[in-house]
């Protein structure tokens, strides 16, 4: 033991040295390269650090930054968030972007440069998106508009044209159209009214005929509505209104009838896949032309999905709630609001048998009449004969702000335009680091963030018409009308258009907003740090990374409806893709805090996502407390995690932070090995596939039991609910990530964009490499899913550069071959072309004993999907890891990542159990000899048992609940075998500890003063003192016990059961932290012949003192905090203390 701890420490003294002489520049490390050297500065966790409500002291400042540093972190995201409170929660706020504010600001980089911190900003005042005051309508972020007038032709037409919308007076004009239109196209239930009625038949419904009426139809059973008009009517297309989140109301089943009481199913609506910022624009939904007298919308629940990240409103207790549904007998495209960019959704293409040729609006027969209209909206035309539209369109404002700041709150910028970008990065970030000032802030502020993107999209912007002629060849304001609904000369015409747009949307986004801002950050020599963009901005959810320095995701503690596994998956992939050495996540944000978290709560939740492929976290959230004498203190309402310096837990919480610094450091290594490379699709907009999506395609792999669950999961029979966390009920058949740690069970994979696939995609030695990022060994094209329902549609350009690759070796899964393209303009031609060289073996190909189709083309290979054998081995790849239990089982809660550097290949496993468990696990690797490293303990040390089996390197692991361990294959040997004993540490128990112990409260936390006597270690919330059973904080334990043991070995205190959290003295000698199981701490060195005294400080959490002071008047309560606190009245304490029994166990080997 003692030579362990001699290396450990040789090995942290020569850490420490790397770490003081990389010094200042750890940030400036290069992408993913072989000369990327990770260090302790680059693998320190950094924390959100948010000033709310416009409330700030110097004081507090200090004392926050004091704490991050004696916690082991590394920085801070200086984020401001809301105004003043009301009423203010000081005499004087403090607004952002005041002298007195960028004052503060000021004070926090010296403060920082002072205690060796670094500081990262936002691009505006709050999380969200880049905006102020200093933007106006002309630069901000904006969309086009309409509206339309029915004139008759066959004279000389003067009318005047309605101007569309404008927010603060600000539109201009795009241009006029004119198109001929049928009469049987312009009816509609608001000008018909007909009578509505619904199936309780005791509510008068006519208000759903008006937009204008605020009232709202809802139900929680199953129910119709129904329109009966005094005449048949033909109905295209219908406008759904709904009142908040529902789902159910863009599901609806349609029948009709003639005589109101025989009636005929024509369809069932579908929602289109959406995000949570989804209330912009209403939902159209085009239908096959149904001529009826009756028309009835019925609710029902059979068939409901259980919801996700992309269908958000799926997620919460099925209900009906709608304001309007709006009949029309007009075509109209399905779902333009969404085809539009207008707004984040995903829908299949129009088809001609729901919108045939017969009723768009031919190419030549589109007008353009805005010559003829001046500029007051007056419009004088010689209108042929007939009856006509006419469509005014423009463009405003969206109306989007940086809604969660405060005093620089202010219109979101146009992302379209570079100019107005850098503006708007100058406002802000360019006031910080002038206020800096260029020695301060080369030391201190070293990171540009853009965080959650939560200000909609945009269609329009003054640059963009120019930006889709230089970028798609034509003009799109040729076919505005697209934009508004209108089919133009056909469906298939239609819908290549509206892709067009969406392309262009998202490569301008990508360009002129993420790479403006990426020039700034670099011309000031700071990183940049983003989140993500979907499922808010329409856009490629993948692509903006490859301008990021530092691609982050988030995952939520406690949270499932809010939870981001999709998040992850965006900028885990996208890192992997455009090649980004440090991946980062917001972490362990939560929805309500119970005010119970603590470490040990949150390890298996960390680990899990270490294992998904992140290695840096920023914690959230650590809000500023302005106030020294007040604990909680200052919050994020209830948001949590409360991860800041008036945590109860937050002196001993340093050993969580400790561990992540080490897990990160080793993660940072190399570069991930990751199999397959999952094609997202190039339907716009996009984002990597989930795991629970890749079944249907990779079923083997999937494993039998997974394709089971995934059948009941989607069929979600009855709708079940559950309520995480308290007050918040959900679809309990969500897919939850904890059920997804190794979805392809041994195998990991990412997911690539068009992007890169055309940019950095080659083929070097059999796999696919994307530039300086990770090669994977194949690639995999699914077929239709929910966020790629369109996935028979492939570019050109696309199924060019996969024959390519196949042809010099790769290998790909492939689903259904292509059958169309899918842009205005592209060569139908050269994609059939291209298709049938690639395709041309499926019909001679193979398929015997269970394999695969598979062909080859050039030097590669071509296999059919779905794949149903559960490895890769038959196409020439075995498992990465393979974990079995003792009884040859894979089993679910075991979680792996796998990092390569130029001398070592670095396994990180975890246990997501809470119970001990046991596997053999067999790695990808051979002739080299393992070595294990506990991250929890610091500590490295020989493997004692493993083997070479068929080229794979099999070992025994135990880990015990929660558990986590890193194998590390460094050096090379020529050994098949060593059995030296186990690869764990057995225990045998020399004594107890149980003398009385001495219990000491704190009575500045509202402990009682008297040192407490216990005989037994008990519980405090069962005690009957209430300064006891309501603590909250640390108590001391004191005891003695004698020790007469002369033999040398390595000796443990198990303390048992803990709540929550334990440091650990014996004879006054630090012994460690016991923060997570198995509760242990080596005092092996502390340890002396007679009579040894024992203390152990026990940490619970807040809960108790606050549930405790729920029950006494306001007065006389000990926690003071802005957060509501409503949700905990009424709740019991919680277990809290050392609950033991707490033993000295010697360790065996």
């Amino acid at each position: 033991m003692s030579s362990i701890k001699t290396q450990h420490i040789i090995c942290l003294l020569l850490f420490t040295l790397l770490a003081v002489s990389c010094g200042g520049s750890a940030e400036e490390g290069k992408d993913a390269t072989d000369d990327f050297k990770p260090t302790y500065e680059t693998s320190q966790p950094w924390v959100y650090w948010y000033w709310m409500y416009s409330t700030y002291s110097k004081e507090g400042i200090t004392a926050d930054l004091e704490a991050m540093k004696e916690a082991g972190i590394g920085g801070a995201f200086l984020m401001s968030i809301k105004g003043p409170a009301t009423p203010p929660l000081t005499p004087q706020p403090t607004l952002q972007g005041s002298e007195a504010w960028w004052e503060m600001v000021h004070h926090a980089m010296k403060e920082a440069d002072r205690l060796g911190l670094r500081l990262a900003m936002h691009a505006c005042d709050g999380f969200a998106v880049a905006g102020g005051p200093w933007i106006t309508p002309e630069k901000s972020m904006q969309k086009v508009v309409w509206t339309d007038t029915l004139i008759q032709g066959g004279a000389k037409v003067d009318v005047q044209l309605n101007q569309p919308e404008s927010y603060e007076d600000y539109y201009r004009e795009l241009a006029v159209f004119a198109f001929p239109v049928k009469a049987e196209w312009q009816q509609s239930s608001e000008t018909l009214r007909p009578r509505v009625t619904n199936s309780f038949g005791d509510q008068s419904l006519e208000y759903l005929l008006d937009d204008a009426d605020d009232q709202r139809f809802g139900t929680n059973d199953e129910a119709w509505i129904q329109y009966a008009f005094e005449k048949p009517f033909t109905c295209r297309s219908i406008r759904i209104k709904t009142s908040g989140n529902s789902y159910q109301a863009h599901r609806l089943k349609i029948a009709v009838s003639d005589d109101g009481e025989h009636f005929r199913e024509v369809t069932r609506l579908t929602p289109p896949r959406h995000g949570w910022q989804d209330w912009d624009y209403d939902y159209t939904h085009s239908i096959p032309a149904t001529t009826a007298k009756y028309f009835r919308f019925i609710y029902d629940k059979s068939g409901t999905e259980p919801g996700a990240e992309d269908l958000d409103a799926a997620k919460w207790k099925p209900s009906l709630k709608v304001k309007t549904i709006a009949l029309s007998s007009r075509p109209t495209i399905n779902q333009y609001e969404g085809k539009s960019g207008a707004v984040w959704r995903v829908s299949e293409r129009a088809d001609k048998e729901v919108l045939p040729s017969s009723e768009c609006v031919p190419l030549d027969q589109l007008v353009d009449v805005s010559d003829q209209m001046d500029a007051n909206g007056r419009l004088v035309w010689d209108a042929p004969d007939g009856e006509w539209k006419v469509m005014r369109f423009g463009y405003t404002s969206t109306g989007h702000t940086n809604y969660t700041g405060g005093g620089a709150k202010g219109l979101e910028v146009d992302k379209f335009n570079a100019e107005a970008v850098k503006f708007q990065f100058d406002q802000w970030f360019g006031e910080a680091l002038r206020t800096a000032g260029p020695e301060l802030a080369e030391k201190v502020l070293k990171i540009f963030h853009i965080d959650s993107w939560e200000a909609g999209s945009q269609n329009w912007s003054p640059v963009f018409r120019e930006e889709f002629k230089k970028r798609r060849g034509y003009d799109m304001v040729s076919y505005l009308p697209v934009m508004a609904g209108v089919p133009l000369e056909s469906a298939e015409t239609s819908e290549r258009l509206l892709y067009d747009l969406r392309r262009t949307i998202s490569e301008v986004v990508m360009d002129n907003f993420f790479g403006t801002l990426q020039a700034e950050a670099t011309k000031n020599d700071v990183k940049f740090s983003s989140e993500n963009v979907a499922p808010t901005m329409v856009s490629d959810g993948m692509e903006h990374f490859k301008y990021i320095d530092y691609p982050s995701g988030e995952f939520w503690l406690n949270s499932p409806t809010h939870d981001k596994p999709n998040d992850m998956r965006d900028a885990i992939s996208g890192g992997h893709i455009y090649g980004k050495q440090i991946i980062q996540a917001e972490a362990y944000t939560e929805l309500r805090m119970d005010w119970d978290e603590y470490p040990g709560m949150l390890k298996a939740l960390g680990d899990r996502n270490y294992a998904l492929g992140i290695n840096r976290f920023f914690y959230h959230v650590f809000v500023h407390n302005p106030w020294l004498d007040r604990k909680p203190g200052m919050t994020l309402d209830v948001i949590g995690l409360y991860f800041q310096r008036d945590q109860t837990w937050w002196k001993p919480g340093k050993a969580m932070v400790d561990y992540h610094q080490r897990v990160q450091y080793q993660l940072q290594k190399g570069h991930p090995v990751i199999d397959l490379a999952v094609f997202t699709g190039e339907d716009l907009p996009s984002r990597s596939v989930l795991p629970e999506r890749l079944v249907p395609f990779l079923p083997g792999p999937a494993g039998k039991e997974k394709m089971a669950a995934e059948k009941a999961r989607w069929a979600n029979e009855d709708q079940p609910t559950r309520v995480i966390p308290k007050g918040v009920k959900h679809s309990a058949n969500m897919a939850d990530a904890a059920d997804w740690t190794d979805p392809l069970r041994g195998y990991h994979y990412d997911s690539f964009n068009k992007d890169a696939f055309l940019t950095l995609a080659k083929v070097e030695d059999g796999k696919v490499v994307f530039g300086k990022g990770t090669s994977y060994s194949f690639l995999v094209f699914p077929g239709q899913r929910k966020m790629n329902p369109n996935a028979r549609l492939m570019s050109v350009e696309v199924a060019e550069k996969l024959l390519q690759l196949v042809k010099e070796g790769a290998t790909v899964l492939v689903g259904e071959e292509p059958r169309g393209t899918l842009g205005y303009q592209e060569d139908e031609s050269r994609l059939a072309a291209v298709v049938q060289e690639l395709w041309a073996g499926e019909q001679n190909a193979s398929q015997q004993g269970g394999h695969p189709k598979t062909w080859q083309v050039g030097k590669g290979k071509v296999v059919q999907l779905p794949y149903q054998q559960a490895t890769f081995e038959g196409i020439g790849l075995a498992p990465d890891v393979v974990a079995v239990d003792q009884n040859g089982k894979r089993n679910a809660g075991f979680a792996f990542a796998h990092r390569r550097s130029g001398t070592e290949d670095v396994y990180f496993l975890s246990n997501q159990q809470e119970e001990t468990r046991r596997w053999d696990i067999s790695f990808r690797v051979s002739g080299k000899r393992p070595v294990f490293y506990d991250a929890v303990l610091d500590r490295e040390y020989p493997v004692s048992k493993w083997k070479e089996v068929d080229g794979r390197t099999v070992l025994p692991v135990q880990l015990p609940a929660n558990g986590s361990l890193f194998v590390i294959f460094r050096e090379d040997t020529a050994e098949k075998a060593v059995n030296e004993g186990d690869n764990w540490p057995t225990y045998s128990e020399v004594q107890p500890v149980s003398s009385p112990w001495e219990v000491a409260f704190d009575p500045d936390y509202r402990g009682p003063h008297a040192v407490l006597e216990m005989t037994t270690l008990e519980d405090w919330s069962s005690h009957a003192n209430d300064s006891i059973k309501y603590y909250s904080g640390t108590a001391v334990y004191k005891t003695s016990f004698d020790w007469n043991k002369k033999d040398e070995g390595v000796f443990w205190l198990h303390l048992g059961e803990v709540a929550n959290i334990a440091s650990v003295k014996v004879n006054g000698k630090d012994c460690g932290i016991a923060w997570t199981f198995p509760y242990q701490v080596d005092i092996s060195d502390a340890l002396r012949n007679g009579q040894n005294e024992l203390e152990i400080a026990v940490t619970n959490t807040w809960a108790n003192r606050i549930i405790g002071d729920l029950k006494l008047p306001e007065a006389q309560r000990f926690t003071n905090t802005i957060a509501d606190l409503e949700r905990m009245e009424g709740r019991e304490p919680l277990e809290a203390g050392l609950l033991g029994p707490v033993r000295i166990l010697e360790q065996n080997k």
